[in-house]
């Protein structure tokens, strides 16, 4: 096989490039992640581990070959399949161990921050509109009240765990055509933390949290849009050791309106007004979320035309100013007409001088 070939690289590729060139493959064609290419895998890992060591590559550049175990038979009885890599969702750690590095990432031992919890609180549109305290129901695991969270029987203290030798981690060896790869795992027994109670307490069997579930009082500030997001810090789930509390996050759904439609910080309403309003000009009460609210028609206005109530529209979070209420215009033809009003739009015709036809439908019909 043409090993150079096979990594796309020139024949006079630095170590560098050709390692770039394998790194890239491996990703590419690893059968662990689920798209791969066994076959491609292993010409890649072939040609790598001839083009990387020195002697291999230069006899293989004189002969085309680099002696016996390779062109294709240093791999033939090893399963890639059955390899536990544990790319853990990249694939940074298994090439540190490759090409350098290697060592288990330390892990933070002692007092650690428990996990935050997220909620979806919907809330009615005034109530997003003027603000509202609302009381959710969480369920988490809070700080063993017998233990303060620790674990460990009051009066007793926490030991080093013998499984990990304190270190939290469980380490192993696999031997891989790379060499020995070095794996390291959460510790079963510390669940990662290094220590472990002499003696458990007796009330939550030395987890140092249990299940409770707790009525927490949400204040949803005036204007909060839909979507935003309220933090309540400490009213997460409960650390591991004595740690501070993890945080709640509330997302914010905002219900509908039937009356009212809301754009940023304006809320904007469809208002119907007869022919002679729009022709004359008027004054009509509009509803707002603030209540009634006059509202100036000027004469000759057009339908589709927008008339402003400002100051009347949602509340600015953090701000005494608020948005505006903007009222779209819609004037309505009257399709059905007494004896009289068709008179008066004759004469109103006459008046103004206009040639109108009238057709089978309208008012004049």
């Amino acid at each position: 096989m043409d090993y150079y070939k096979i990594l796309g690289v020139e024949k006079n590729a630095s170590d560098s490039e050709i390692k770039r060139a394998y790194r890239k493959l491996a990703q590419q064609h690893h059968p662990d992640t689920g798209k791969g290419d066994e076959k491609k895998f292993k010409e890649a890992t072939e040609a790598y581990e001839v083009l990387s060591d020195k002697q291999k590559r230069a006899q293989y550049d004189q002969f085309g070959s680099a002696g016996p175990g390779f062109g294709g038979q240093g791999f033939s009885g090893f399963d890639f399949k059955n390899v536990n890599f544990d790319f853990g969702g990249s694939f940074g750690d298994i090439f540190d161990t490759f090409f350098g590095g290697g060592q288990p990432r330390a892990r933070k031992k002692g007092p650690t921050k428990g996990s935050d919890i997220e909620m979806v609180l919907q809330i009615a549109f005034e109530e997003a509109i003027f603000g509202v305290t609302k009381e959710v129901e969480v369920s988490a695991y809070q700080a063993c009240s017998h233990c303060k969270g620790i674990g460990a029987e009051p009066g007793t203290e926490l030991k080093s765990c013998e499984d990990c030798s304190g270190t939290g981690q469980q380490v192993k060896l696999q031997r891989t055509p790379f060499g020995q790869i070095q794996t390291a795992t959460t510790c079963p027994s510390c669940q990662g933390a290094g220590q472990i109670p002499e003696k458990k307490c007796k009330e939550c069997k030395g987890a140092g949290h249990m299940l409770k579930t707790n009525r927490i009082k949400a204040k949803i500030p005036a204007g909060i849009h839909d979507q935003a997001v309220i933090r309540l810090a400490g009213k997460g789930e409960a650390g591991r050791q004595g740690g501070p509390q993890g945080d709640l996050f509330l997302h914010i759904s905002v219900a509908p309106s039937k009356h009212f439609e809301r754009i940023k910080d304006d809320i904007y309403t469809i208002e119907h007004i007869h022919v002679l309003q729009a022709i004359m000009g008027d004054e009509i009460t509009v509803k707002t979320v603030h209540g009634d609210a006059k509202l100036i028609i000027p004469a000759g206005t057009e339908s589709g035309n927008t008339l402003k109530l400002k100051n009347y529209g949602v509340p600015k979070v953090g701000s005494a100013a608020k948005g505006d209420h903007i009222v779209k215009i819609k004037v309505d033809i009257p399709k059905k007409l007494s004896g009289k009003e068709k008179k008066l739009y004759d004469e109103l015709v006459r008046e103004s001088k206009l040639d109108i036809k009238p057709q089978n439908k309208g008012f004049f019909s």
